[in-house]
């Protein structure tokens, strides 16, 4: 019920957002708008919805088709051939662009303006202004790893049309100062399920650390998530608890649940991935299915994964015209969704397996060389996958002897590409690492061209803002 009433809310804030806070004259968006808890609230829903709705599932599955293991089908092709964008997903990414910086404006008035209100405690507005530098973070996170430096749109230039692309950098220091702020700020439960807390912060510093390469850092954010013992990863024995108790669409929460993606069984509130990557002859998702994603049985990667792995059965065959080796993902299923973007799945964009798995990471490659800790926590995750108690020792764990710092980071980056099928994590992982172009010459035999590891700033925002030259600031190759 708490997942719905958020979810109610969601749907009118835009177009009370959009109406009061564009529209509307000034005076009645500072004076009347944000003067109450429930008025900063329902703008804080605002940051959510360009997320929430068809986005953040289409840029998912745009990262999947580019993974070492994945394809992609009809106009989602060009992006496994991995010589750059053509003008359809040119023309998709640019979407992704639109609907991360709504959800920075969005961000921008909440930090702006909830400090002004006059019948708001300094609490609420803490807390609120958290959440929304949390949101900010999360969208600059992907827009940097995309498209590298961006403009930096923050509450105290929103109203400027040209600002210059920053670098890297910058987008990075923004991110964590976002994130620092957000994580002594935000409670440690959530006010309704759905909204970060304090460990979704932490969650997400330690995946930042991770990713500008301080490892340390990482390894002991994700450690405090570890040590605070308020996640735990749900068994597993069957393909079926995998779908139903781990991602399955009647689930209101779980105890690995740590930042997801809200969704419900309301049409335009439920979860897209389910329409992008079913097919409608597994009847497992209602409304048949576009079967984006596919994975092909006789690939090096899938013949090489191990048979126990009950994460490989989530893959199904499917012959829809590309042969009978064809292999569709059964991940997400709802057979009781009430339209295409009417699954009730969540996303789980961070859970507790995300923790263990950065902790393990970064652990070894601060100690350069795996460490106790950072053994277990990857144990657990493979004792989950091969039906086992992810807390006890069994018969399928890795073995502290067997792997230096290399052998083991590779160990856990092949634990991740396993854990995170279709939620868009391997190919950052395969850029954050340096090691996309030989991964994919090794598992599809295609020669990654530079220009395919960023994507291009869209033509809009070139044209919009004139602090930028095409000619210098432009993404290369585009």
């Amino acid at each position: 019920m708490k997942k719905i009433l958020l979810l109610l809310t969601i749907p009118l804030l835009l177009t009370a957002c959009e109406d009061a806070l564009v529209e509307a004259p000034k005076s009645l968006v500072v004076e009347t708008f944000f003067n109450t808890a429930s008025d900063v609230e329902t703008a804080v829903n605002a940051i959510f919805s360009p997320l929430r709705n068809s986005n953040y599932a289409v840029y998912e599955a745009t990262l999947e088709c580019q993974a070492d293991y994945a394809y992609g089908r009809g106009s989602w092709a060009p992006l496994h051939d991995f010589q750059g964008l053509n003008d359809a997903n040119i023309t998709r990414v640019a979407g992704l662009w639109n609907a991360f910086y709504l959800s920075i404006r969005n961000a921008n008035l909440v930090i702006k303006n909830a400090p002004t209100g006059k019948a708001i405690s300094k609490a609420d507005v803490d807390r609120y202004v958290a959440e929304a530098k949390f949101l900010r973070a999360f969208n600059y996170f992907q827009l940097v790893r995309n498209w590298a430096g961006v403009p930096l749109r923050t509450e105290s230039n929103m109203t400027d049309i040209n600002l210059k692309r920053s670098s890297a950098d910058e987008v990075y220091a923004l991110i964590l100062a976002d994130l620092k702020e957000a994580e002594t700020n935000l409670p440690e439960k959530p006010a309704q399920i759905g909204r970060p807390t304090k460990w979704a912060a932490k969650t997400m510093l330690a995946d930042v650390y991770l990713q500008v390469g301080k490892f340390a850092e990482a390894r002991d954010k994700a450690d405090e998530v570890i040590k605070s013992n308020q996640f735990s990863l749900v068994p597993a024995t069957t393909k079926s608890d995998f779908q139903n108790k781990i991602y399955g669409p009647d689930l209101v929460s779980t105890t690995e649940e740590i930042f997801y993606l809200k969704y419900a069984r309301q049409v335009n509130q439920g979860n897209y991935m389910l329409w992008i990557s079913n097919h409608p002859d597994t009847k497992l998702f209602n409304f048949g299915g576009a079967y984006v994603i596919y994975v092909d049985v006789t690939s090096p990667y899938y013949k090489t994964w191990d048979a126990g792995d009950i994460r490989k059965g989530l893959w199904d065959l499917i012959n829809f015209g590309l042969g009978a080796n064809t292999l569709v993902s059964s991940k997400f299923i709802d057979q009781a969704a009430v339209g295409q973007n009417g699954a009730g799945n969540d996303d789980p964009v961070y859970g507790y397996s995300d923790v263990l798995l950065i902790y393990a990471e970064a652990s070894a490659r601060a100690g350069n060389g795996p460490t106790a800790a950072g053994l277990e926590a990857l144990n657990q995750v493979h004792r989950r996958a091969f039906g086992k108690a992810p807390a006890v020792a069994s018969a399928v764990d890795f073995k502290p002897g067997d792997y230096n710092a290399t052998t083991f980071v590779d160990l856990v980056l092949k634990e991740r590409s396993y854990e995170f099928q279709l939620e868009g994590k391997r190919w950052l992982d395969l850029k954050r690492t340096g090691t996309a172009k030989a991964v994919i010459l090794a598992a599809k035999g295609k020669v990654v061209a530079d220009k395919h590891l960023v994507w291009p700033i869209p033509v809009s925002e070139m044209n919009y803002n004139k602090a930028l030259n095409p000619a210098t600031d432009q993404n290369p190759g585009y």
